[in-house]
């Protein structure tokens, strides 16, 4: 789901879900919803492509929200500029984001508009410079996606599938689904065997801290360490009581 995510046009983004041979896929859960179903909702009968649109509805309030919420790394946006398209899109006035926030003038917010649309000329022109590029760079290598809820986006996420193979091969001599070697000390390779680990867990699914103990330990002995770097990482999320674990969207 996530190299999907990343692979979206933005007509698929701004929609929130592709649409594939036989379902629509949601790109911000993977939830799937088959084509030529009809679905029950509370009294109503939904087709499949007006169903998936309720899913993004009901469990993720709208692509928007979602997006916003994203890591300023992956969103490159400051919190201030976050939290005033998230008030633009509510459809709050200028008068009354300035009431809100604070903000000196009605003026400053009509400045800080300007400054978020020129952002978004220079991403269009940046996008098409490298969807041109794409046509001529015959030597680009094949980087790994980074997953959607990263912590630390830095240095570390700069690996390829190539290295990620090198890397499975090196710390997962049985293969993937087998015990790992040790646990690497580097943050690349840390992250190269998190991203293996955390495919041995169910999306939507809840888990207890013993259920996530009981996975670990056929991983690597010091599964609390694992389970610390998960969460740390982002692919993991829990209650503050730690009695629920599950895989963050």
């Amino acid at each position: 789901m996530i190299e999907k995510f990343w692979e979206a046009t933005i007509e698929e983004m701004k929609k929130g879900y592709i649409e594939e041979a036989n379902v629509y896929q949601c790109l911000l859960c993977g939830e799937q919803i088959e084509k030529g179903v009809i679905y029950p909702e509370n009294n109503m009968l939904y087709e499949a492509e007006k169903f998936m649109i309720r899913h993004i509805d009901n469990k993720h309030v709208s692509t928007f929200e979602y997006l916003s919420g994203l890591n300023k790394k992956l969103t490159g946006l400051t919190e201030h500029q976050n939290s005033l398209l998230r008030l633009f899109f509510e459809g709050k006035s200028d008068v009354e984001i300035q009431k809100e926030l604070g903000i000196g003038s009605a003026s400053t917010i009509r400045n800080h508009r300007f400054v978020l649309k020129e952002k978004e000329r220079q991403a269009k022109i940046f996008l098409t410079m490298m969807e041109l590029l794409k046509e001529r760079d015959n030597h680009a290598p094949a980087f790994l996606p980074v997953h959607k809820n990263a912590t630390m986006v830095d240095d570390r996420y700069n690996i390829t599938e190539e290295e990620q193979a090198e890397l499975e091969s090196k710390f997962f001599p049985e293969g993937i689904n087998g015990p790992m070697l040790k646990f690497p000390k580097k943050e690349k390779q840390k992250l190269s065997t998190l991203r293996v680990i955390i495919q041995r867990f169910e999306q939507e699914k809840n888990y207890t801290e013993k259920e996530i103990n009981t996975i670990l330990k056929n991983v690597y002995e010091d599964y609390v360490t694992l389970r610390r770097y998960l969460i740390e990482y982002g692919f993991l999320d829990r209650k503050d009581d730690g009695s629920t674990y599950w895989v963050k969207d």
